[in-house]
Order: C-alpha cells, then structure tokens, then sequence
C-alpha cells in the first residue's frame, strides 16, 4: 500500500495550521508549506549540484542546490534533511548546520505551478560518492564556490529561484571553504 506523502501547511506567521497531500499543494494556487534545502561541500570545499530529474512536477531539469524536501508532519527538519539525503542522493550528511532557519520563497516556474514555502536552509558535509536516485535527480556535479557564483549571477534563469534567492543570502562560499578544511 502505497502511503500518501503529506506537507505541513503554514499560516503567514509560520505556524502549522494543518497537512495536505504534497500532490495538491503544487499547483497554481500553492498553499504556504513547511520545506527545506541543503547544500552539502565535500572535503575539498565544492558544492554539490543537481540537476531535477525531468519527470519533477516543478522546474524539471532545472539546475539546484545539493537537494530539498518536505518535513512529514511531526518529523523534526533535521530528521527530514538526513532522510532525503540518503532518498535523493544516498549520502550520509556530518557537519549539518542551519544557515538560513527563516528563508521564504514564492516563484512560478514556466508551466505556471507555484512554490510558496517557508524553507530553513541547512549546509552539510558527506565524504560519501553520490548514488542519484534516478525520479529525483538526472545529474550531479561538484563545482568551486566561485565557479557556481559567477554562474549564478551570469545566468540565474539556468538555476532554480530558490538557489539563486538562497545564495544571495547565504555565506555558503565561506561555509564551503570552513567545511573542507
């Protein structure tokens, strides 16, 4: 039996009023909800990137962060975050850190479906080899701190909005650098 995935509903303040099917929340008329994102640097101080796998029902095959979810409802955040780790990427995370624990977004991608969420951004480490699991994600790529914000800031239409967003207001370069050594 095939258990149906729910979110956390969010009131403007950010306190939970309630769950819904995660599949009637993207649409075009998206409800605020509960979410997160991760970056996650390797030793060296690379981040990793990902590429949505193409069947995603928002941004498909759009450049990312390391991966994002949906906390179920009473799961702790952390919890999530390591669970979609493992689920996305089959990697272990260390150094987890909350970097950005008040992060909020709306955008509309081209085919009209909306993400609204208040999503606490986490960065992380793993000394693991990412196993992309193939309905969430179609490429990875480690890139140079510098390399991903010269391309964020030449061609953000190429990045989903919430890494370009993100990276405005994350020190995730610096992070990156402090994670690795």
């Amino acid at each position: 039996m095939n258990e149906i995935e729910e979110v956390v509903l969010l009131d403007e303040e950010g306190r939970e009023i309630g769950t819904a099917p995660k599949s009637s929340v993207h649409g075009t008329d998206t409800a605020l909800h509960l979410a997160f994102s991760c970056h996650v640097v390797d030793r060296e101080g690379r981040v990793l990137v990902t590429r949505r796998a193409l069947d995603k029902t928002t941004w498909p095959g759009v450049w990312t962060n390391s991966f994002c979810g949906h906390p179920r409802p009473a799961e702790p955040v952390i919890n999530a975050v390591r669970r979609r780790a493992e689920h996305e990427l089959g990697i272990t995370l260390t150094d987890l850190t909350l970097a950005l624990p008040l992060f909020r977004y709306r955008a509309t991608d081209a085919s009209g479906i909306v993400e609204h969420e208040i999503c606490p951004v986490y960065v992380a480490r793993t000394d693991d080899v990412p196993r992309p699991n193939p309905l969430e994600v179609s490429e990875i790529a480690w890139v140079e701190p510098g390399d991903l914000a010269t391309a964020l800031e030449a061609t953000p239409w190429a990045f989903s909005p919430w890494l370009v967003l993100q990276a405005r207001q994350l020190s995730l370069f610096a992070t990156a650098e402090q994670l690795a050594s």
